[in-house]
């Protein structure tokens, strides 16, 4: 494991029981999220740093064949104690296999620097089946640069940027969403793309 995902991991598990707190249940998620997320992702699809398993778990209410991964063991044992009968994997979103109808990666992104983001797209592209699509959450912003996360360095993409590198890994985008700031809330951006 690469020492950025090491940095990740440790991060995310000494804030683990307050992360899941504040972000660890659908009702603290927006309604439109929800809505984007659902809209798109059908059949077998995988939560690709799926952290405490909410979303996981609200695909699998909807009937989709979901299962989620991540590098944080509190947020699969968690995951795993709230919704028994989804499956969890502790791993990278580097480790997801296919053939899959569809991958959520929502804010799973946003820790890892630039360089890194057009080969985890491929890799994504990959392991989707034709047709299959992908949904992705992060932060918007005028340029991609690195800020202080709360928990470790993350980036703002402006959503153009983004979608540019979703064509480049051979996607095509058929909806995207964004918010602007709010209070503390950074401004956030959505994409889903076939």
């Amino acid at each position: 494991m690469s020492p950025s995902f090491q940095t990740v991991r440790q991060s995310y598990a000494s804030l683990a029981a307050l992360y899941i707190d504040m972000f660890g249940a659908t009702s603290q998620v927006d309604a439109d999220d929800l809505a984007l997320i659902g809209r798109h992702l059908t059949g077998t699809v995988v939560d690709a740093g799926c952290g405490p398993g909410h979303l996981t778990a609200y695909l699998r209410s909807l009937g989709v064949s979901a299962s989620g991964i991540d590098l944080v063991p509190e947020f699969i044992a968690h995951a795993r104690a709230t919704h028994p009968d989804v499956p969890f994997h502790i791993g990278s979103m580097d480790d997801v296999e296919g053939p899959v109808d569809g991958i959520l990666s929502w804010y799973s992104l946003i820790h890892r620097p630039p360089h890194e983001l057009d080969g985890v797209l491929a890799r994504f592209r990959r392991v989707l089946k034709p047709g299959g699509t992908l949904v992705v959450g992060f932060f918007d912003g005028d340029e991609v640069v690195p800020f202080p996360h709360k928990v470790t360095t993350a980036y703002f993409w402006p959503v153009d940027e983004f979608a540019a590198r979703l064509v480049k890994a051979g996607f095509t985008e058929v909806e995207r969403q964004r918010r602007p700031t709010d209070g503390p809330r950074r401004a956030h951006a959505a994409i889903a793309a076939r």
